[in-house]
């Protein structure tokens, strides 16, 4: 009897290229005329955490934008950006927290599964910590089962991994 065949539903962000996007807007933040004098500043907190921090609201958003248009031309999804309010910061300042969403948090995972069993597909799918393991007798039934999920919107960026 044949194996089924099967793939991995993961959503993983490259540190290191937000990192780059991260370094290539504090860059433009630091040479661009409207930011000149603003105290506007974006860093790290911690391992996957950023903080824009300005002495205005506008700014802070304008830098957030200055950010996101650097993490897409670097391939990140904007879905794997989890924006809180920006709040005040206390002395002036305002400040706005990004957390960086890596894996697949339970809740998302059980909407995939059951997206996949209303789609009519035959195919199996298994929450696996942080990741969805989808098997299928034929490797047709999970390239149509890429396409569903693909199509469908769970607000995370989505890859498709260890495809056997």
């Amino acid at each position: 009897m044949a194996k089924d065949a099967s793939f991995d539903v993961v959503s993983e962000v490259d540190r290191q290229e937000v990192d780059n996007a991260l370094n290539q807007a504090r860059k433009e933040l630091s040479q661009r005329y409207d930011f000149k004098g603003t105290g506007t500043d974006i860093t790290w907190q911690g391992d996957l955490e950023i903080q824009i921090v300005s002495s205005a609201e506008q700014r802070v958003q304008a830098a957030l934008d200055v950010f996101q248009e650097k993490c897409v031309k670097r391939g990140i999804s904007l879905k794997a950006l989890g924006l809180s309010p920006i709040k005040e910061a206390g002395g002036n300042t305002y400040k706005q927290e990004i957390k960086i969403n890596q894996g697949i948090a339970e809740e998302k995972a059980k909407a995939i599964v059951k997206s996949l069993k209303q789609s009519g597909l035959k195919v199996q799918a298994a929450i696996q910590g942080e990741q969805v393991r989808v098997s299928g007798k034929s490797r047709d039934l999970l390239q149509d089962a890429i396409q569903h999920l693909k199509d469908a919107d769970f607000d995370i960026p989505l890859q498709f991994t260890n495809y056997r």
